[in-house]
């Protein structure tokens, strides 16, 4: 059997330059209907005039949809998108299996969903690695929203800082199911030995969206802090991400 090409939707295009002005033989045979290029000409007009903040997520998902899809009109799927997993944000971390599911999406729109996901995540972890945690904690509460509230499972990572609390690594430790994650305290404290770090602080994420901490949430954070406390570690907090919020251990003095 004949090996499967890309699709005329999902051939390489070029890196620079205006894809809705390219020449036929870069787009193939058919080129963008005129209503399709204008509409993208004004909504690229606008996004570098007043940002995203004065759009809606249909048409942010829009301007990272027309390079996936050159020659279609992607309102629909971007639309389409929204309907079927609710926020901007919960599209982007979607999984690639489950996006897949949805009539319109191939290999090239999820490529380009993950690639503008990782970007989210690198810089909002370029704003808290290497720094004083606590003198920017509003960074790093926004760089745990990034990288965990739209997760459709459950995800557990440890923050590790050295002796000025700046922060040195950022570890997952282990992935569970929509309503639990294993956590072995032990293997929290050795590897902040192995990292020489001071303290630590833990995130785990509630799919669910509510963060209030379960009964084994609290079980589990007082054998971490008893384990670091044997060894001279400080636990600073537990956070738990939900969608929109978040809890602090510490905050509600259950720590």
């Amino acid at each position: 059997m004949k090996p499967r090409g890309p699709s005329p939707d999902e051939r390489s295009l070029p890196l620079f330059g205006d894809l809705d002005e390219a020449p036929v033989a870069a787009l193939g045979p058919e080129k963008l209907p005129s209503y399709i290029a204008d509409h993208r000409k004004r909504l690229r007009a606008r996004f570098m005039e007043g940002g995203a903040t004065a759009m809606p997520d249909y048409e942010l998902l829009e301007l990272i949809l027309f390079r996936a899809l050159p020659r279609q009109d992607v309102k629909p799927l971007a639309r389409r998108l929204l309907d079927v997993f609710g926020t901007f944000g919960q599209v982007l971390s979607a999984p690639a299996a489950r996006l897949t599911e949805v009539s319109g999406v191939g290999d090239a729109v999820v490529q380009e969903l993950k690639i503008v996901e990782a970007a989210a995540q690198r810089l909002a972890k370029s704003r808290v690695m290497q720094r004083p945690v606590l003198s920017s904690w509003q960074a790093l509460i926004d760089y745990c929203h990034t990288a965990m509230a739209h997760r459709t499972t459950e995800q557990f990572r440890v923050l590790y800082l050295d002796r000025k609390n700046v922060l040195v690594a950022d570890e997952e430790q282990a992935k569970g199911t929509v309503d639990h994650v294993p956590v072995y305290p032990r293997e929290v404290v050795k590897r902040a030995l192995e990292l020489d770090a001071s303290a630590l602080i833990l995130v785990h994420n509630h799919p669910s969206g509510d963060p209030t901490p379960s009964s084994a949430d609290i079980a589990m954070t007082a054998q971490v802090e008893a384990a670091a406390r044997a060894l001279g570690l400080t636990l600073h907090d537990h956070l738990v991400i939900g969608k929109g919020r978040e809890l602090s251990f510490r905050a509600e003095g259950l720590l």
